[in-house]
């Protein structure tokens, strides 16, 4: 199985792009208001640091995603261990070959990745934004600002490494 790590380094430009526009002129004044924020509050921060720190963090995401979108990763994580697999020797190896020669084309699309990053937004991201959320004593309007933001950005990200991570 080979895979292809130069899509995570693509993925994970795409929260900062997406980013650019969601908290800049489509949510921008809506977030910083609900963060209590001004622009010129934002200029304090180095910005450099943030950026590199924020690409660092979607790299980790994007691994995340791989395993998140593939449904072969299972059975590969399943036979890692096995004898000679590692060395690409022996009756597991040779089954994991076949299976992928058999259907290792199943469910590597675009749109299937991107059904599971809406899901991992929804079922992951939603909840840890909202307890988050709860406890800071922010609004729905900040979950919602939040949330959507990274329901379409796990979207986005997992259908690129669903169609191009293996």
């Amino acid at each position: 199985m080979e895979m292809n790590f130069y899509i995570f380094f693509v993925a994970a430009i795409i929260p900062l792009v997406i980013g650019f526009f969601w908290y800049g002129p489509l949510f921008g004044n809506a977030w910083m208001k609900e963060m209590g924020f001004t622009k010129e509050s934002l200029q304090d921060q180095n910005t450099a640091i943030t950026f590199l720190l924020s690409y660092v963090f979607s790299l980790f995401i994007a691994v995340f995603l791989l395993p998140a979108t593939i449904h072969q990763m299972g059975v590969y994580s399943s036979l890692a261990g096995e004898p000679g697999f590692a060395e690409q020797t022996g009756e597991s190896f040779t089954y994991f070959q076949d299976f992928l020669a058999n259907y290792g084309d199943r469910f590597r699309t675009f749109k299937h990745g991107a059904l599971h990053g809406v899901l991992s937004g929804v079922l992951l991201a939603l909840p840890l934004i909202a307890i988050i959320a709860m406890f800071e004593r922010k609004s729905i309007r900040y979950v919602a600002i939040n949330a959507g933001y990274w329901i379409i950005t796990l979207a986005i990200m997992a259908g690129l490494i669903c169609q191009f991570g293996m």
